[in-house]
């Protein structure tokens, strides 16, 4: 069985895509929503489709580990709530369970949700982090056996970086961190509504500050605060005489 762990916050309408996506897994699986604070029902969404719905004080990796304490099974799967899992991503997760004994640790690969050349140019940003430092996002999921996610003290308590900071604990384990042959798709909802360039600059500088030393809480303080402005607005939205 695979403890699936998904944190949210107002992800009502996110949520049911990926559910139906889980139901169609053919390996057991106890999906647990572990929900931050909610104003818009997303518990009660969760439990209409079949999944268990816990609270937890909000925080993704606080969110993440009391997931990890109350799921069922010897694997932990930890997702997104708005990501997808298409029919190659079930077929490499079966798969990775069912041929490789030896697995510990294991991501999908990278795609996101957006129309061309932005998916593109993301996309692309993703896979040389990830090929220079070895550095899966959150977004790619994460799939570890139960027994090493407890030895390794589960997800760091920290507003920020809790995804990049499980992986370097990991990491030091010195456990191969697998890639499987399938993407897991993310949302590109925060491109759309920040703008893309915007958005991938502001996520590149907090991870790069995360990377040189930079405390997370601050990190958390930079990230509430956008330090870069916002793209101007189309010509024809623009007030008369600028």
């Amino acid at each position: 069985m695979i403890g699936v762990v998904i944190p949210t916050l107002d992800e009502a309408t996110c949520l049911p895509p990926l559910l139906d996506d889980l139901r169609r897994v053919v390996v057991p699986l106890d999906i647990v929503v572990v929900d931050g604070g909610s104003s818009d029902g997303t518990p009660a969404v969760a439990r209409s489709a079949g999944a268990r719905a816990i609270a937890a004080p909000r925080g993704r990796a606080r969110q993440l580990n009391a997931g990890a304490e109350t799921a069922r099974g010897q694997w932990l799967l930890f997702l997104h709530a708005d990501c997808r899992l298409p029919p190659l991503a079930r077929r490499a997760l079966l798969a990775a369970l069912v041929d490789d004994p030896d697995l510990q640790v294991a991501v999908f690969r990278f795609a996101v949700d957006l129309p061309p050349p932005a998916k593109g140019f993301i996309e692309r940003g993703q896979r040389l982090r990830q090929a220079l430092f070895g550095l899966p996002y959150g977004d790619q999921g994460l799939l570890v056996r139960r027994e090493l996610f407890q030895s390794a003290g589960g997800f760091p308590d920290i507003p920020i970086m809790e995804d990049v900071a499980m992986i370097r604990r990991l990491k030091r384990r010195r456990v191969k961190i697998r890639t499987l042959p399938a993407t897991l798709l993310t949302s590109g909802r925060r491109y759309r509504e920040r703008g893309v360039i915007r958005t991938w600059l502001h996520h590149t500088l907090l991870i790069s500050l995360y990377l040189a030393g930079v405390p997370p809480r601050r990190l958390a303080r930079l990230r509430r605060a956008e330090p870069f402005p916002p793209p101007l607005p189309p010509p024809h939205a623009r007030s008369p005489g600028r």
